[in-house]
């Protein structure tokens, strides 16, 4: 919740406020260093770019993104900025609401595989996320275009008969959360997006102190209570059972993507060991699999294959989906590289499934690999995988352009 200051706070002024800023950014340094922080040196070295990336994205959604009254979209979650257990199959997009005013979202659609835009209660700084609720959403399928993919969504506490679309905000709305997900990266490309308060007057007033210190309120709890809260969600995923995936049924309400089955659970695999994972896709929009590391951060997944979607992944002649998980590269086409990591976070996501089919993971000698995969489960060169690398990080750079 947005902090209302004073109407001349001195703390904006005599350097108070940035100076508050800098003890809460050094309060975090327990969150790497403190007892029951992970503690390879790979995960030391990650633990401090993760505390820089949420800083980032802190004060993208927080200051950039922060003004109600003249809300812009913004990306506060990519794969240069990852965390939260962020899909790399999808584009975010942030930006934040009061629920007594009236908004106006529009733009073009693009050829993303899916798309859902929400309303939601709370904010991402606030560590609550059970506490978050979705007040309305649309999805791709619902929402009228024209010929050319043109549209616009009138936000508002009563519909306008005249709107093309409406979605409905109440006293507790406070952000738009826009998903975007790409099933093929080659060729699949965001919507180009717009938001504005209707009735805003232009241009947007000056910036005062009272405005800059409410702010950096949010931001304050964003690196106090929303550092914390997503690194002990990730800790306690690393505290499950492992090599064990737990797949919720599709989501309706909550924040979390409409309809949207997630998986997900703690991994171990040592050097000379590999993981199989083994499920049967259910018939559904997409579906996808990743690995993050221990502080959510999703694992490399420009340059290195550590997710696969319905469209990437190659199915044996079975019908099942086989992966690989292992430090090298196996040779099968369905190889999921854990980029060094012995433990991290292994996640699955049926979008719209016909049924939540449960995954299995097991761990084998990486000796035994071989025996253990079956016969015709597609294999790949060590050329065709280096194209698929390169594909993929061209994909990402083009997509995360926008």
């Amino acid at each position: 919740m947005t902090t209302t200051p004073s109407e001349n706070p001195p703390a904006a002024l005599d350097g108070a406020l940035w100076r508050s800023i800098t003890t809460q950014l050094a309060n975090l340094e327990e969150l790497v260093t403190g007892p029951g922080a992970p503690g390879s040196i790979q995960e030391r070295a990650e633990g401090w770019r993760y505390l820089l990336r949420f800083l980032e994205a802190g004060i993208r959604s927080c200051l950039a993104a922060g003004d109600a009254d003249y809300p812009e979209f913004t990306r506060m979650i990519e794969n240069s900025m990852s965390w939260g257990l962020d899909n790399p199959d999808c584009n975010y997009s942030y930006a934040r609401i009061r629920g007594d005013a009236r908004y106006r979202v529009g733009g073009r659609i693009g050829s993303a595989r899916h798309l859902e835009i929400q309303v939601n209660t709370g904010h991402f700084g606030d560590g609550n996320v059970g506490g978050w609720r979705t007040v309305s959403s649309l999805i791709l399928d619902e929402i009228k275009r024209d010929a050319n993919g043109n549209f616009e969504i009138l936000l508002g506490s009563e519909p306008d008969p005249a709107a093309q679309n409406h979605m409905l905000i109440n006293e507790q709305a406070s952000f738009v959360f826009v998903r975007q997900y790409m099933e093929n990266w080659d060729v699949e490309r965001p919507a180009d997006l717009f938001i504005e308060r209707v009735a805003a007057e232009l241009p947007r007033p000056a910036l005062t102190p009272a405005t800059l210190e409410a702010r950096v309120q949010d931001l304050l709890q964003w690196l106090d209570k929303g550092a914390r809260g997503w690194a002990g969600m990730a800790r306690l995923v690393h505290a499950a059972p492992l090599q064990a995936i737990t797949m919720t049924p599709p989501l309706v309400g909550n924040a979390g993507l409409r309809g949207q089955s997630y998986g997900m659970g703690h991994y171990r695999c040592a050097a000379d060991e590999a993981l199989i994972l083994e499920f049967k896709p259910p018939a559904c929009r997409m579906w996808g699999i990743q690995l993050c590391n221990t502080w959510w951060e999703s694992m490399e997944f420009a340059t290195r294959q550590t997710s696969l979607n319905s469209h990437q992944a190659r199915l044996d002649p079975d019908g099942l989906f086989r992966g690989v998980v292992a430090h090298h590269d196996p040779g099968f086409a369905n190889w999921i590289d854990c980029e060094g990591h012995v433990d991290g976070t292994i996640a699955v996501r049926y979008l719209f499934p016909d049924a939540v089919n449960q995954p299995a993971l097991r761990v084998v000698a990486l000796g035994d690999l071989q025996r253990e995969m079956p016969a015709d489960s597609p294999r790949t060169t060590r050329e065709e995988r280096r194209l698929v690398l390169e594909r993929r990080s061209r994909a990402v750079q083009l997509r995360y352009r926008y």
